[in-house]
């Protein structure tokens, strides 16, 4: 393309040149033909004039009275009547350029002067029309050059963005380059890697986070399986059976709650439930592993509360609680249930070390821990959390206290003609 800009630009150059400079040149070469011509008639109407006035005032006309009033490289013949000729300078060779003026006493004066100084003139007027031709052909050329480069380069620069794309590098280069269409183009990039950038995060974010989700619901239904293949009473196995399926259910809703997420961390699915339930779910699937720790889990507090969101996800963050517990704490864990207003209140504390402080609030950002852990289930029991409306809170560091506040009430939206969004 380079190449192909440059050449363009020098031929339409090339094209002027040729249309304007040989006109230049036929003009110019007429005017000075006709300009030595008028010099020629000048002067030999000149040398009339000096004549009829020396001849009527009876003066004296020959050679070298009029020697100096005839331009060099020129010759002149003055006729008298009655006498011989005067001539004045050599006589020019080959074709002349030549004026006749006659006067009033009769006498002719004939001007002569090479047409060689006349081709001299047109020649060096050509040099200098080549010479500047030669400029502007160079001219043209640098500033070809020069366009051409601030064309194909952003190109070259916006393939090269383009290809990093592809390449799986999602990054913004932010760069313009003053041309209009280009910077539209890089714009449209810029905007393309920011989406992908944004879509690979959350690919990553949701895989991260699924990992996270599923590893300990895998573990726990392993646990069962296990259990199922050691015993031979039957009631025991269709206990493990029910368990365990009850637990590939919670897998299922964990699955399509990431899912969800994944796509709108504000799309939520809460209903009215009974937190009993949910937390008894948790104590039965959590207890073996507290067991195998040589530690308890226990549960206290205010009964039969019933609260407003997504059973599935509020089991994934008492889950994500438990098993921070299990993990990062010890001594006897307690689940705990208040009311404070309309809110229903699941508080998780242990008797470990609790959170150090240089963590503090830090705790539910991503990739924040205390020990050697991935930093995730916080953050994710935190989003799960928000997206019904609840909110999961560090009540205290030492001995650590999260809660879990859920409304009591539901939301409802009133018919369209009762005018806005009420609560109820």
């Amino acid at each position: 393309m380079r190449r192909r800009l440059i050449n363009s630009t020098l031929a339409v150059v090339l094209v002027v040149i040729a249309v304007f400079g040989v006109s230049l040149v036929i003009v110019e070469t007429r005017t000075i033909t006709n300009s030595a011509q008028e010099r020629v008639d000048s002067e030999a109407v000149r040398l009339v004039s000096i004549v009829d006035s020396r001849l009527l005032g009876d003066e004296q006309v020959s050679g070298a009275i009029l020697r100096d009033q005839v331009g060099p490289d020129r010759h002149a013949r003055i006729e008298l009547p009655g006498r011989a000729p005067i001539e004045i300078g050599a006589r020019p060779k080959g074709d002349v350029i030549r004026a006749t003026a006659k006067g009033e006493k009769g006498e002719t004066v004939t001007v002569e002067e090479p047409r060689s100084s006349v081709t001299r003139e047109v020649g060096r007027t050509l040099l200098i029309i080549a010479g500047v031709a030669l400029l502007a052909v160079v001219a043209a050329v640098l500033l070809a050059v020069r366009q051409a480069n601030r064309l194909t380069s952003p190109l070259t620069d916006l393939a090269s963005t383009a290809e990093r794309l592809g390449s799986g590098d999602p990054r913004p280069r932010h760069r313009r380059y003053g041309v209009p269409e280009l910077d539209r183009v890089a714009d449209v990039l810029d905007s393309s890697a920011e989406r992908i950038a944004r879509m690979l995060t959350a690919e990553r974010r949701l895989a991260a986070d699924a990992s996270h989700q599923l590893r300990t619901p895998l573990t726990a239904l392993s646990m069962r399986l296990e259990e199922i293949t050691v015993t031979d009473d039957l009631d025991t196995v269709k206990e493990e059976a029910t368990i365990a399926l009850a637990q590939v259910e919670r897998l299922t809703d964990v699955v399509e709650r990431l899912l969800t997420n994944s796509r709108d961390p504000r799309t939520g699915s809460a209903v009215s439930f009974d937190l009993d339930e949910v937390i008894k779910q948790q104590l039965e699937e959590w207890r073996p592993a507290y067991r195998s720790a040589g530690r308890a889990i226990v549960s206290s507090g205010k009964r039969h509360l019933r609260a407003v969101g997504t059973p599935g996800a509020v089991a994934q963050v008492l889950a994500a609680l438990i098993e921070n517990s299990l993990m990062h704490g010890g001594g006897t864990v307690a689940l705990r249930t208040r009311v404070t207003g309309n809110q229903a209140v699941v508080e998780v504390t242990d008797e470990g070390p609790g959170v150090p402080g240089d963590l503090g609030a830090r705790i539910f950002e991503r990739t924040i821990s205390g020990r050697n852990s991935t930093g995730i289930g916080l953050a994710v029991a935190r989003d799960l959390a928000e997206a019904d409306g609840g909110r999961l809170e560090m009540l205290q560091t030492n001995p650590p206290v999260f809660g879990l506040f859920l409304s009591r009430t539901p939301l409802r939206k009133s018919l369209p003609e009762d005018g806005p969004e009420t609560v109820r």
